[in-house]
């Protein structure tokens, strides 16, 4: 029993069911849920997916995991590095089964995210920049992978995709300064550890800018209405709110920015719903 806690553990499923959603949700806003079907493949492929990545995570970083998490599965012993590794596999065997069932550009789509997931412990994670800009991308491409599953109209989905991953991109840097001391360290070269707190911060700032910007654009293509930016003012304040406050308190600007894209999911769902009724 100790060994399937383990290797449940190693999923962080409450994290593998969150990113299952957005793949979900994406999949909605792109208008194709008359056939469940298809959501359904990739809904669990991604499950898989981020389960294994997180089990692999835990693989390649068990050395530090031991000093810094001693209650992880591996640590702990309750998987073996070589289980850890072994489940991974299986995991990431049955993503890619259910994934060869969806359309061509899905399967792209998956493919590179499998290679970003095992890479990004490896050989991203310690670099400035590069291993937040990675992280913004798998969350915002759950989205885009549940819509081109689905098909239909892929324009606000990809709008939201790449609001998403802005918004991500922002507030890992955010984390990086909250945590900067405990990453010194450790020895890694964050951003904020290469050029400095606040040009760090300052960064995130553009990107969430950026964001900002892009969010209105299913309106003003016409695929949504008046009632998408209604719902999209919450996303707006969050946005604005979480930056300005992580000059202050990185930690409640890192929360703020994490709800608002949450929020932003919930106005893209409001969009299309009103769209389909």
């Amino acid at each position: 029993m100790e060994q399937v806690r383990g290797a449940v553990e190693l999923m962080r499923p409450t994290n593998a069911i969150a990113a299952g959603a957005l793949t979900f949700i994406g999949a909605f806003v792109a208008g194709g849920i008359t056939d469940p079907t298809p959501a359904t493949f990739a809904v669990f492929a991604t499950i898989l997916a981020t389960g294994g990545g997180n089990a692999i995570n835990d693989y390649f970083d068990r050395e530090i995991d031991a000093v810094n998490r001693p209650g992880r599965p591996i640590p702990r012993g309750a998987v073996t590095p070589q289980a850890a590794l072994g489940f991974s596999a299986v995991l990431f065997l049955f993503a890619v089964l259910l994934t060869l069932l969806l359309p061509v550009i899905a399967i792209a789509i998956a493919v590179v995210n499998l290679l970003a997931l095992v890479a990004y412990t490896e050989i991203f994670k310690g670099l400035p920049g590069i291993g937040n800009a990675l992280v913004g991308y798998l969350t915002g491409s759950t989205f885009l992978y549940g819509g081109t599953a689905v098909g239909g109209d892929l324009r606000p989905v990809f709008v939201l995709f790449v609001l998403a991953a802005s918004a991500t991109v922002a507030r890992e840097i955010v984390k990086d300064v909250e945590d900067i001391e405990g990453d010194r360290n450790e020895g890694l070269n964050t951003l904020p550890i290469a050029i400095g707190e606040r040009n760090a911060l300052v960064t995130a700032a553009v990107f969430v800018a950026f964001a900002i910007v892009v969010s209105p654009t299913p309106y003003l293509l016409g695929t949504f209405g008046n009632v998408y930016l209604i719902a999209l003012a919450p996303t707006i304040l969050g946005l604005v709110a979480g930056t300005y406050r992580s000059f202050e308190d990185p930690t409640t600007g890192q929360t703020w920015l994490k709800a608002s894209m949450f929020a932003a999911a919930f106005a893209f769902i409001i969009g299309r719903a009103v769209v389909v009724i």
